[in-house]
């Protein structure tokens, strides 16, 4: 007669339910969609990295608007993270210029001058028309300029809704595209800074000028260009409409007394 320990030892075990994953990989861990797979990616991004980036939209959206001042303390309730990442996010900003940082005194945003948007043109002018340039002159162009067409048509589209505010945000995808195309990676670091410099300018002032027509279709000739390789009637062309766009807005700005912004 078998003992209870040895009739027990001697059933046959259950088996484990079989898993869905392929042999050799281990089975996925809670939802795999896209979305969840980017909150995994915000959830890994460093605290520092997400402050400068919240911030830095705050910023440009005129959340934060010039002139107004921050404690450090404040910043962080805001952000609901620690001193030390705000710290870093706050002096990444100012070494970019949108805000000045002061021991005890927390972050101040800066306001942006007709003299400022001056100079910051000149510079966008010079960097974007060199930009401009460079995406020409290289024998592969991958899928640019058919994306640069795409952000063209959405400005169109954008216009004919009479919406101007997606007509900006379609127009800053364009440029951006443009510069990335050129293949420098510190070109785009410092066209990236003197965009966000401007942006809150021109976000308040897009209203204020003209339906910008003719510049959709200065896109267009910019990228016929590119497309050709022809890299001197590129940087011609961008440089020309940058230059007028720059002029435009200055004098937009001081007819209308706004001085500083």
């Amino acid at each position: 007669m078998k003992s209870p320990a040895t009739r027990a030892a001697s059933r046959p075990r259950k088996k484990a339910p079989a898993s869905s994953a392929p042999a050799g990989k281990p089975a996925a861990a809670g939802n795999s969609s896209p979305a969840a797979q980017s909150g995994r990616r915000h959830l890994r991004e460093p605290f520092a990295d997400r402050a400068y980036r919240e911030l830095r939209a705050r910023i440009l959206d005129n959340r934060l608007r010039s002139g107004e001042q921050f404690t450090e303390e404040e910043l962080a309730a805001t952000l609901q993270m620690s001193r030390t990442p705000t710290r870093e996010a706050m002096l990444r900003l100012a070494g970019e210029g949108l805000v000045e940082v002061r021991p005890r005194h927390g972050m101040r945003v800066k306001p942006v001058s007709t003299a400022d948007m001056r100079e910051i043109y000149e510079v966008l002018t010079a960097l974007e028309s060199t930009a401009a340039a460079l995406a020409a002159a290289r024998t592969d162009q991958g899928d640019c300029v058919a994306r640069m067409r795409a952000a063209i048509k959405d400005m169109d589209a954008a216009l004919e809704r009479d919406d101007l505010k997606a007509w900006a945000e379609a127009d800053e995808q364009f440029h951006k595209l443009l510069v990335a195309a050129a293949g420098n990676s510190r070109l785009s670091e410092l066209v990236q800074t003197f965009v966000g410099q401007s942006k809150r300018v021109r976000m308040l002032t897009v209203r204020l000028r003209p339906k910008p027509v003719m510049s959709n279709r200065d896109h267009e000739a910019v990228v016929d260009a590119v497309e050709a390789h022809d890299a001197a009637r590129a940087r011609r062309i961008h440089y020309a409409h940058r230059e007028k766009s720059g002029r435009m807005l200055v004098e937009l700005l001081a007819s209308h007394g706004l001085t500083q912004l």
